[in-house]
């Protein structure tokens, strides 16, 4: 399965350097290894950062952000090995946009590589993935029962449903709709 894993690695390097996003350059990207998660995790994946570029820093009111990270670790779920190829490698594409200067959130940077991938390569990254759907996707059947959620949140203005295991004490106070903006409310305690 490692194997696997690092030959689509590979692969999703290629076609990145096929559109002019080279992330092999160690002085500007930095290092990136990937592995599965130690953990058993409902995500698809991660990019966790490490050496941040001191001078690439911009302050704001609460907190000290850095643009650049010189080492990116990415871990990829167990789980997702199950599915297709092509879902395999969306989940690795996204987590090397986080790479990327700039990338290390889902704002504004990360949306637009996100674009370009999906308009120039076919590929579907977006800041969630739908676990149903890529379950379809891939021909295996989906089975409800494997995620287990506690509450279940739902937007007031346009009724998108939201499923989380835990949430903050002022969560509605915090959170808004990520479709709308509309105000969330918590309909149930599963």
């Amino acid at each position: 399965m490692e194997e696997k894993l690092e030959k689509l690695y590979r692969e999703c390097i290629e076609e990145l350097k096929s559109i002019n996003i080279i992330l092999e350059d160690e002085k500007n990207i930095g290092k990136i290894d990937i592995n599965f998660s130690k953990r058993n995790n409902k995500r698809y994946g991660c990019c966790k950062q490490e050496k941040p570029d001191k001078l690439s820093a911009y302050r704001t009111r609460k907190r000290i952000y850095f643009r650049r990270f010189f080492v990116h670790h990415i871990e990829v779920s167990k789980w997702v090995m199950e599915l297709n190829d092509e879902k395999i490698k969306n989940t690795i594409i996204h987590e090397l946009i986080h790479c990327l200067p700039d990338c290390n959130n889902h704002g504004k940077e990360f949306k637009k590589y996100a674009k370009i991938i999906n308009e120039k390569l076919g590929y579907n990254i977006s800041r969630l993935g739908d676990k149903k759907q890529d379950f379809e996707d891939s021909n295996i059947e989906f089975n409800e029962n494997y995620i287990k959620y506690n509450y279940k949140i739902k937007c007031e203005k346009c009724n998108q449903v939201y499923y989380r295991l835990r949430i903050a004490r002022n969560f509605t106070k915090k959170y808004r709709c990520g479709k709308c903006k509309g105000k969330l409310i918590v309909l149930e305690s599963i």
